[in-house]
């Protein structure tokens, strides 16, 4: 029997802006609970089409390319992460009276009343390792979990599937949420949540720093258990200050030294809990060592131990034990790409990070590491780099620059760290990572990380940071294999 909230989409006109996973997700979702929908979408290629006939044989109209505009009778817009607020579908639904939301805020909607609870995770950089770190706790205390939203795994297909055909019903969620999604929810209220940073990025989407940390701070809104901030991070602390939340909630903060009462930190090498004690004044709980972040993968990076704490906080909000929470780190192991251990070559450590797509992540990556020769170089996005270069320069033994805006990079080390030699190649193909290593190799010595780490996005050469790290995997073993 469908709850309330299912049954009021029943006979509704709704239009679905865009066809990527979401759109089609929500698409589908509302049309199987009695609405009428019509998806638009500005492309016309061969993939827009293909998933038009798709939907068209389940009853759903799809308007492309010029008819991407808002049919007449919609009662509701439902938009996917990537259309920007100022649209002009939107302003005609905003000229019409038609409410738009995103496809968090409607399957937000969908939940049934024993729904399970979500524990809501954003932050510029840091979402997705954080939300898995998270899931792998929750699944060692013994709850029935799993890591939606922005991860990949549409909300609204794990919410409508709750229960269903003799499926176990989840006792909790860990949900990433981009500032897009969040900018679309507004009634969006989780049990705990957490900004794990703040630092500039989808500016041209959002208008302003401003803005954009308007909208990551909409994670708070509501919260009746916990809001995590990051301690050495004023911005995250000051939008928990301005949350409306439920009477009771406290503010949390993680930090990487010792911890305060109401914070997690690190003692000696042992992440503990001063927040979810009976005397947070005087007791501390030890959760779990350091070494038992993502074991067997080296020492983790400090973002990865922050990140940690913060998985940490949320599941403690939700009375994890502190054995779940060793239990859950140790079990977990981090997605391709992100502080990846490639190789070891004549006392040289490879690390690919390729997922380090902006200036604020790969900052946290050069930080992890004494001695570097940094691979860098992409699309900028609008970018500057002064501030990175300034503050990684003294661990820079050498810097290779690839890609279209690498001369932004080359001139902020030009000011910063004019000592640091550094290799200019210019060209974009594929194959200018394989030189960018053998350059790379010639410049390191023993003990020293060669690091990709580009700080920009990679579309400029390959189709995303997942084909530029498995370039660079490649690369790294052209150059063992020449040795043999």
């Amino acid at each position: 029997m469908s709850t309330p909230s299912q049954a009021d989409f029943a006979g509704q006109h709704i239009t679905v802006a865009g066809l990527g996973v979401s759109g089609i997700s929500a698409a589908r979702a509302l049309a199987g609970l009695g609405a009428r929908v019509t998806v638009v979408d500005g492309g016309d290629g061969d993939k827009q089409r293909a998933a038009a006939r798709e939907l068209a044989a389940e009853e759903i109209t799809v308007r492309l390319g010029d008819g991407a505009t808002l049919p007449e009778g919609t009662d509701l817009v439902v938009t996917s992460p990537g259309w920007k607020p100022d649209s002009p579908l939107f302003a005609a639904a905003a000229a019409a009276g038609v409410d738009v939301v995103g496809d968090v805020e409607i399957a937000w909607r969908l939940r049934g009343p024993d729904a399970a609870a979500w524990l809501g995770v954003t932050g510029t950089n840091g979402k997705t390792t954080t939300v898995r770190m998270l899931a792998s706790i929750l699944a060692a205390e013994g709850l029935h979990t799993a890591a939606v939203g922005n991860i990949g795994t549409p909300i609204i297909d794990v919410v409508l599937g709750q229960g269903q055909d003799g499926a176990q019903p989840y006792d909790v969620l860990a949900v990433e949420l981009s500032s897009y999604q969040l900018h679309w929810a507004p009634s969006l209220r989780a049990h705990s949540a957490v900004v794990l940073n703040l630092a500039p990025d989808h500016l041209d989407w959002h208008g302003s720093m401003q803005a954009y940390a308007a909208d990551k701070g909409r994670i708070y809104e509501g919260n009746t258990v916990a809001c995590v901030y990051n301690a050495a991070d004023k911005a995250t602390e000051d939008l928990v200050r301005e949350a409306d939340v439920e009477e009771g909630c406290r503010a949390i903060g993680f930090t990487l030294g010792t911890p305060g009462p109401s914070q997690l930190g690190v003692v000696e090498g042992i992440l503990v809990d001063r927040a979810f004690v009976e005397n947070r004044q005087q007791q501390a709980q030890e959760l779990a060592e350091v070494s038992d972040i993502a074991p067997g993968s080296g020492t983790p990076a400090p973002h990865n131990i922050a990140n940690a704490l913060a998985a940490a906080a949320l599941a403690r909000a939700f009375g994890v034990r502190p054995a779940a929470v060793r239990d859950g780190l140790r079990a977990f192991h981090p997605d391709a790409h992100r502080i990846q251990h490639v190789a070891e070559r004549d006392g040289v450590t490879y690390i690919d990070d390729s997922k380090a797509t902006n200036t604020h992540a790969a900052e946290a990556s050069l930080a992890a590491y004494e001695h570097i020769v940094w691979i860098a170089g992409g699309l900028a996005k609008g970018a500057t780099f002064d501030e990175l270069v300034r503050k990684s320069a003294a661990r820079l033994r050498g810097a290779v620059l690839i890609g279209a805006d690498r001369a932004l990079i080359r001139e902020a080390l030009a000011r910063h760290a004019p000592d640091v030699p550094v290799v200019d190649l210019d060209r974009t193909d594929t194959g200018a990572m394989s030189e960018a290593v053998r350059e790379a190799a010639r410049l390191a010595e023993p003990g020293d990380t060669v690091l990709l780490a580009p700080a920009c996005a990679s579309m400029d050469m390959f189709v995303n940071y997942n084909k530029r790290g498995e370039a660079f995997a490649d690369a790294v073993g052209e150059l063992t294999a020449r040795d043999h």
